[in-house]
């Protein structure tokens, strides 16, 4: 698959930038534009509307996430373990997608909602042969959920309890002896 263009990606980099710190209310065109460094007749090139734009932003989204399935899957650590590690909110874009779609989504926005259950259903699509039933799988799901939401209440000046390396890597254990196929001895 080819590259998209650059000014496509810095649209959209804007728009989700803008659309996660402001909220939907401030991403319009004309912000986005001025926030990407193009005109307004540049934007539209690549997104003839605000719909088109988000959908942009949704699609980017999904792309993300499957290149982030696909590392998950490969990881040395295992996809239980790696995809724990990964539940912490790093400003990565797939963050940046994710925290921007779920913006849309809280102002009732449904191809926003969609995606989001679709990139959950991808999640679980992946790491469902890690564990030995559904409870186990939605276990594995919401201690990430957890953790990224933790991590995303030390972000900034926010304080938090963060944890540390060996922290995080005890809480892993405990969830994979909690959930493996096969336990471990």
């Amino acid at each position: 698959m080819s590259r998209p263009p650059r000014a496509r990606e810095s649209v959209l980099d804007a728009f989700a930038r803008i659309l996660a710190d402001d909220g939907e209310r401030a991403a319009t065109m004309d912000a986005t534009a001025r926030a990407a460094g193009v005109s307004k007749g540049g934007l539209l090139y690549h997104f003839g509307s605000k719909d088109a734009l988000e959908a942009g932003l949704l699609e980017r989204l999904e792309t993300l996430a499957l290149d982030d399935i696909e590392e998950i899957k490969n990881a040395p650590e295992g996809p239980v373990a790696a995809f724990m590690r990964t539940s912490i909110h790093t400003g990565s874009p797939l963050d940046q997608a994710i925290v921007a779609v779920s913006r849309l989504a809280q102002n009732g926005n449904s191809p926003a909602v969609e995606a989001l259950r679709r990139v959950r259903v991808l999640w679980e699509e992946a790491l469902r042969p890690q564990a030995r039933d559904e409870t186990a799988l939605q276990l594995i799901l919401l201690v990430s959920d957890g953790l990224y939401f933790n991590n995303a209440l030390t972000v900034g000046s926010v304080p938090g309890q963060q944890l540390d390396g060996d922290q995080i890597a005890a809480l892993i254990r405990l969830v994979e002896e909690s959930t493996n196929r096969t336990p471990t001895a």
